[in-house]
């Protein structure tokens, strides 16, 4: 058994990471490569509205887990406080994070001579390979085995492709 197998016993195990737990991010990169799919471009500047976008949504759906974590079962559980509030906050912070790679994409698609179009296919790539490397990093983080490891990229690859291929779909 590898010293790294959580089924090991105990004192077999390599002591235990620091917690960091990358749901956040896996959900705010499909998040991204959502809004890039419904924006059109509008507007004088599209460009500089799908980035707007793109933050805002992240901190928007940002706002919308934080809620939830601290007014759904939270609430029933305990007073809030605010080393609970803080601590929310930086736990759902991931979503926002995930925003900001595909929205520098967009940013620096210029410098690329890319079109918007270009831009848009751009942010949807980054947004994918962080929805594919921010999976595959938490199963790292908790230990999973490489077979695991490889099985949530793969999925989160296919669910990445699925948003490509309604985009596709719907501009054709």
């Amino acid at each position: 058994m590898s010293s790294t197998d959580p089924t090991a016993a105990p004192e077999h195990r390599a002591p235990r990471r620091a917690h960091a737990d990358y749901t956040g991010a896996v959900y705010g990169s499909m998040l991204a490569a959502s809004v890039v799919i419904g924006a059109g471009s509008p507007g004088e500047f599209p460009r500089l509205h799908l980035v707007l976008l793109l933050l805002v949504t992240g901190l928007v759906f940002w706002i919308a887990h934080v809620h939830a974590q601290l007014f759904g079962n939270r609430l029933a559980q305990r007073p809030l406080d605010r080393p609970t509030v803080l601590r929310v906050c930086r736990e759902e912070w991931p979503i926002v994070k995930a925003a900001v790679p595909p929205a520098l994409a967009v940013a620096v698609s210029p410098l690329l001579g890319l079109d918007v179009g270009g831009a848009a296919w751009l942010a949807i790539a980054v947004a994918v390979a962080g929805q594919v490397g921010w999976s595959a990093a938490g199963a790292r983080q908790a230990y999973a085995s490489w077979r695991q490891v490889a099985g949530t990229a793969t999925v989160n690859l296919l669910l990445g492709l699925a948003i490509i291929a309604f985009k596709l779909a719907v501009t054709h």
